[in-house]
């Protein structure tokens, strides 16, 4: 039952970043919808005092710095990232990407280890199956083996 639970809930939690998304992006829009609703009054005010073309030169100065401020960061962003790699190897640059994959697959072959190593010495030590099984390959190694699974596939699904 454990196993189960630990896997829709590792399966959910794959997908608690996109809910967090679509919460941000709900927030955002009413926000949106506030400024505009404060606009068009800022408008209507503007016009009857005859005050439209001022507004409009405001409006175009605000779109070009908002525009220039938007290229500078991505400027700086790619900056940074060329920056990061400036100086190095091909191979730091590539052990640098190998990180996260190296680490899952050696938690994946530790696990596989220890299971050979106790099926192993089970089996010279002639314990009978079930019981090697039931030492093997427990409730707490279900559950977690369960919830990577889960996380692995349930956030790849919601990313989608």
């Amino acid at each position: 039952m454990m196993t189960l639970l630990s896997t829709l809930l590792s399966f959910l939690a794959g997908g608690v970043p996109k809910l967090l998304d679509l919460w941000q992006d709900s927030k955002d829009k009413a926000h949106e919808l506030e400024l505009a609703r404060m606009q068009n009054e800022r408008e209507r005010e503007l016009a009857a005092m005859g005050l439209l073309a001022q507004q409009r030169i405001e409006e175009i100065h605000t779109e070009q710095v908002a525009m220039q401020t938007q290229a500078e960061e991505m400027k700086a962003l790619y900056a940074h990232d060329i920056a990061i790699g400036e100086g190095t190897s091909q191979w730091v640059k590539n052990a640098r990407a190998l990180v996260r994959p190296v680490l899952t697959y050696g938690m994946f072959m530790l696990l596989v280890f220890v299971e050979i190593g106790g099926f192993w010495y089970a089996w010279t030590t002639n314990v009978p199956f079930d019981l090697m099984l039931d030492q093997l390959w427990d409730d707490d190694t279900q559950q977690i083996w369960a919830a990577i699974v889960a996380f692995h596939f349930g956030s790849r699904a919601f990313a989608k």
